[in-house]
């Protein structure tokens, strides 16, 4: 068995249907147990969102704490994830994202909640918190080893999967794209031909990752609030412009989704299977573009300088909204009807399809757009998840150890060395470590439930008093 498919075989099982049950069921536990927190009080999450608390222990402020977190979610799974998951499960997959999508704002409001009420903040304000702080404090000391298995995943997805090697590989993807789509100017590397685009891109991206994270949570939160809300409008606004030009094909494109991702337009007796690997693809590539559930995001909030749980887990769960149900649903939508992921491409290469073809420009102009987005979303990723493995690490080594710098630098190559790496292969890989971190988290989120349905119902009932006084 090749390394390829046993990655694969590996995938499968880690994605299986107890784990999709697993993160759907979370969901939707803690949806009930909130009181649909994430209808109720989006507009209060969003005015949050952009004021701060004086006088509050933490590193950033909320605002900060946000768009590091959004950095770290808004990157190759907007473009390339939801490219993937599309043509590898149907229309239908952006169903299931979506989906999913709904009842993880609750999961990231939650994990946001916990994160606060269990972190700890040293003297001199450095915070640290995330799910290896609640498994260990909130559900006891004997579940240690619980949390030991998150960090330790989270340290590996940062290096090894979500954080670098799919980033820059998207990056370097959509550079080639577009400054040599033909491959013309090629190196030979160990037995091997590399475009000089693919070359230059590493080792610029590689250098500008280490000027940023040498600098810490502060370069990196001060970089990302400039950078993370600018392209996403940006991009929303060129994807709105894509729909609206090609407005009288949605009908039918919604159509299509519907139809695949309850399996109505799979052969004979494959509706099930079609249903089941379109649910697959959406809900594991949505995982991977927002990350509820997935535990990376409490340790973003854990920095926040905030007083309050419930404040912090509204806040959080505005990020899964923005990632997947505007953004990703914004790239599925252009791809479905620009019909992109129909004609053999892969990768970055499907949205610069979409973006070449959907208006009435030339190709080379779409590719340039995508690229120019592409570059910063996943460089953002890039330098957020290296915070999110970085704590992780903390937690299992300490803060002064010698292992933080060795980790910092090895990040640093592993997005040198991650656009020789195949397409397949990466988004596996990044497949396998976020499985991996979501069981640890959604067993203490299913637990420790009760918990934030208590801070819930506190802070609002409180408020409500404040009113009406």
């Amino acid at each position: 068995m090749g390394i390829t498919a046993l990655l694969e075989k590996i995938d499968g099982l880690v994605w299986g249907v107890p784990l999709i049950v697993l993160i759907m069921g979370t969901g939707i536990l803690l949806t009930v147990r909130t009181r649909v927190v994430q209808i109720r009080h989006l507009p209060k999450a969003f005015k949050f969102m952009f004021s701060n608390e004086e006088g509050a222990e933490g590193e950033v402020s909320s605002f900060g704490a946000f768009c590091t977190a959004m950095a770290a979610t808004i990157g190759t799974g907007n473009i390339v994830g939801v490219a993937t998951a599309v043509a590898a499960g149907g229309p239908g997959a952006l169903f299931w994202m979506i989906l999913a999508a709904f009842f993880g704002m609750a999961t990231k409001y939650t994990e946001g909640v916990l994160a606060v009420k269990y972190r700890q903040v040293d003297e001199d304000g450095h915070a640290l918190g995330g799910p290896f702080y609640y498994i260990e404090r909130g559900m006891g000391e004997k579940w240690k080893w619980l949390a030991t298995c998150f960090a330790v995943f989270g340290a590996g997805a940062g290096l090894l999967g979500i954080g670098t090697i799919t980033q820059v590989n998207g990056i370097a993807n959509a550079v080639k794209g577009f400054a040599d789509p033909n491959g013309l100017y090629t190196v030979a590397i160990l037995g091997r031909d590399y475009s000089w685009a693919i070359i230059i891109t590493a080792i610029a991206v590689a250098f500008f990752t280490a000027l940023v994270v040498i600098g810490g949570i502060k370069r990196i939160a001060s970089v990302t609030t400039i950078i993370v809300p600018f392209m996403a409008v940006t991009y929303v606004l060129v994807c709105l412009s894509i729909i609206i030009y090609n407005i009288d094909r949605l009908d039918d494109s919604f159509k299509l989704v519907m139809e695949s991702a309850f399996g109505l337009r799979a052969m004979g007796g494959g509706a099930l299977g079609a249903m089941m690997l379109a649910m697959q693809k959406g809900v594991a590539r949505g995982i991977f573009s927002n990350e509820a559930g997935l535990g990376s995001a409490p340790i973003a909030a854990a920095a926040a300088q905030t007083h309050t749980t419930v404040r912090q887990g509204l806040i959080s769960m505005t990020g899964t909204f923005v990632d997947t149900i505007v953004i990703c649903t914004m790239t599925g939508t252009t791809l479905i009807i620009t019909g992109a992921t129909e004609i053999g491409l892969e990768g970055a290469n499907v949205t610069g399809y979409a973006f070449g073809e959907g208006l009435p420009w030339s190709h080379r102009v779409g590719a340039g757009i995508l690229m120019v987005c592409l570059m910063f979303f996943a460089f953002t990723t890039i330098i957020g998840w290296d915070y999110y493995s970085e704590r992780c690490l903390e937690y299992l080594v300490g803060r002064k150890g010698k292992a933080l710098k060795i980790f910092r630098w090895a990040y640093i190559l592993a997005v040198l060395i991650g656009p020789f790496m195949t397409v397949s292969a990466v988004w596996t890989i990044a497949d396998i470590f976020n499985g991996l971190m979501a069981i640890p988290n959604l067993i203490a989120l299913v637990t420790l439930s009760g918990v934030a349905a208590r801070e819930t119902k506190e802070f609002f009932a409180k408020e409500k008093h404040l009113e009406l006084k």
